[in-house]
């Protein structure tokens, strides 16, 4: 049996032949990012191995590695089975210094938990009920200790927050990758693996085990014990709730994408595994649809879109495009298979949100260019927000041309130091950005997929309106992603479309928010659930000629040289 030595790693593992290096590396209980689920099309899963090694694995694919690479002995762990002893390098991660966004549009609400707390003076107990329903007793009295938890889990991250339910304070906040997301990049991915037991199995527990830490960490912030937790609320999209709680979403997975949760319910919160007080409760806010879920219906809440006079999109920009639409006196809402590209996923030298990443870029009048790292540290790839930034800018000075192609690098259009930048490797044009960061042909298509999906979409609403995109008053835009984009580029890239010049808010972590909102005002609870009940579903596949729209929407006509210089 061959045997499989991790550096850095535990002690050295068996394996059976033509196991790979990610199956591997699994039964180690190492982490080596695989959002794609190891098939291959990704490329994140890179190893390193000695070139003496090179007979021990047969290789399977050679996706996002150069001549170069494969030369040094890069592999990618999904696609290498091992045929005997093997020594494999891990590379660094980053997933533990994320810059993830915890705050957003917060809501005025009055403080009337659903979480209650009476002293009994004859038995010297204190009664914890939950909606009037007694869920324990505790000795003494601790009516002075009443706390709850809103987890707003994201398909790529999550977050924590820790709450007074007497004074709707805050009082700590965690934030961390969604595990998942290691195993599963997008929604349909984790669908796809969770279909079977082992796979639900495998990212309930991952997301579960995610959230006791993050209880743990603020516990220990506060001071508090997590027995002093009540209730804990989920926002999250539909398939992130089926996921935490362990629900079958092999429905959501084909037509009609029916979700086996309907929201506004409660859940034991051991059952579902999660380490809080004993009897504790987690509550399941209201859904849409199957693809418009939980985290929206916080995002309205936390926005008012509800209440809006005026019209207003609502866009939460992610893996998953979930929009809704107020005018006169209707909400609509639909959702789109973005993909994680805006993720930094399937981009050559694409990254999550953390050290190093490129998170701004922008070409000066004068046509040189400027950018900014996190932690301003070297450039060791690109994130969301900086790829967004990157392309809207070259294709608004025409280095990017309409159909989403490169210019020819001698086009004497283009200023000189763009002209620079773009450069053959390995006989393709590429836009060079930092030292060993440049971005490919191969990027911008999967960048015009992302955009071209939202894009779609947002038209998809206002023409189920009837109503043309100069009609909106307001464009709000949230979630932890859209936080850290700016307007300018979304307008070049054309995933807004021009008539939304100078209306565009950025607004925020909103299911966060309004999952706080939920946690301390119990009444909001039935205001969403009749809200929701009036809500508009449009599904795409069903809408009319939405594919052919949606093919027109993958190109750069209304951005490419708007802002146009020349050399």
């Amino acid at each position: 049996m061959p045997v499989i030595t991790f550096f850095p790693g535990p002690t050295p593992v068996e394996v059976a032949p033509g196991t790979t290096i990610l199956e591997a590396a699994r039964l180690a209980h190492l982490v080596i990012e695989s959002p794609c689920n190891g098939i291959g099309t990704c490329g994140k899963c890179r190893v390193q191995i000695d070139q003496v090694d090179a007979h021990m694995l047969s290789i399977h694919g050679k996706h996002h590695l150069s001549v170069a690479e494969t030369a040094q002995g890069w592999v990618l762990a999904c696609q290498a089975s091992i045929q005997g002893d093997i020594s494999v390098q891990l590379p660094t991660t980053t997933s533990q210094a994320l810059n993830i966004l915890q705050d957003g549009h917060t809501l005025d609400i009055p403080i009337t938990p659903a979480v209650g707390k009476r002293y009994d003076a004859t038995s010297g107990e204190t009664v914890v009920f939950v909606t009037g329903r007694e869920i324990t007793r505790e000795y003494g009295d601790s009516t002075a200790s009443l706390y709850g938890v809103v987890v707003d889990i994201g398909t790529t991250t999550l977050v924590v927050a820790f709450i007074d339910l007497q004074t709707g304070q805050e009082l700590a906040a965690h934030s961390a990758l969604n595990p998942q997301s290691l195993h599963a990049q997008d929604v349909l991915s984790r669908i796809s693996l969770a279909v079977t037991t082992e796979g639900l199995r495998l990212l309930h527990g991952l997301v579960i085990d995610e959230i006791n830490r993050g209880i743990r960490a603020v516990c220990t912030r506060t001071g508090i014990p997590r027995e002093s937790i009540y209730e804990v609320v989920f926002s999250g999209n539909t398939s992130m709730l089926h996921l935490a709680t362990g629900t079958d979403p092999s429905t959501l997975g084909k037509y009609p994408y029916r979700s086996r949760i309907v929201g506004d319910e409660y859940r034991d919160a051991a059952a579902t595994g999660l380490a809080i007080a004993p009897g504790g409760v987690v509550y399941l806010p209201p859904i849409i649809s199957g693809f418009v879920g939980a985290d929206i219906t916080a995002g309205l809440l936390a926005s008012q879109l509800h209440r809006a006079t005026d019209t207003v999109l609502f866009v939460d920009i992610g893996t998953n495009g979930e929009m809704a639409l107020a005018h006169g006196g209707r909400l609509i809402a639909t959702s789109t298979a973005a993909g994680p590209a805006f993720e930094g996923m399937n981009i050559t030298h694409g990254m999550r949100a953390g050290h190093g990443a490129i998170d701004t870029f922008a070409i000066r009048e004068d046509g040189t260019v400027s950018l900014t790292t996190l932690g301003q540290a070297p450039a060791q790839g690109i994130c969301g927000s900086g790829l967004v930034d990157i392309v809207g800018a070259l294709v608004a000075h025409g280095a990017i041309t309409s159909p989403g192609r490169f210019a020819a690098p001698d086009d004497p259009t283009l200023s000189s130091d763009i002209r620079a930048r773009l450069f053959q490797r390995e006989g393709k044009t590429v836009f060079d950005l930092a030292d060993g960061v440049w971005l490919t042909q191969k990027d911008i298509r999967q960048v015009q997929l992302a955009k071209g999906a939202i894009r779609a979409g947002i038209d998809a609403l206002l023409r189920h309106a009837g109503i043309p995109a100069a009609a909106v008053d307001r464009v709000l835009i949230a979630g932890s992603f859209g936080y850290h984009l700016r307007a300018q580029s979304l307008l070049d890239l054309g995933l807004l479309p021009p008539e939304f010049t100078g209306k565009v808010a950025f607004i925020g972590n909103t299911s966060k928010t309004g999952g706080q909102a939920l946690l301390i005002n119990q009444p909001s609870r039935a205001e969403m659930q009749q809200v929701v009940g009036a809500v508009e579903s449009v599904e795409l596949a069903d809408a009319p000629e939405f594919q052919q729209h949606f093919v027109r929407c993958l190109g750069f006509e209304e951005g490419y040289r708007r802002g146009w210089v020349t050399a």
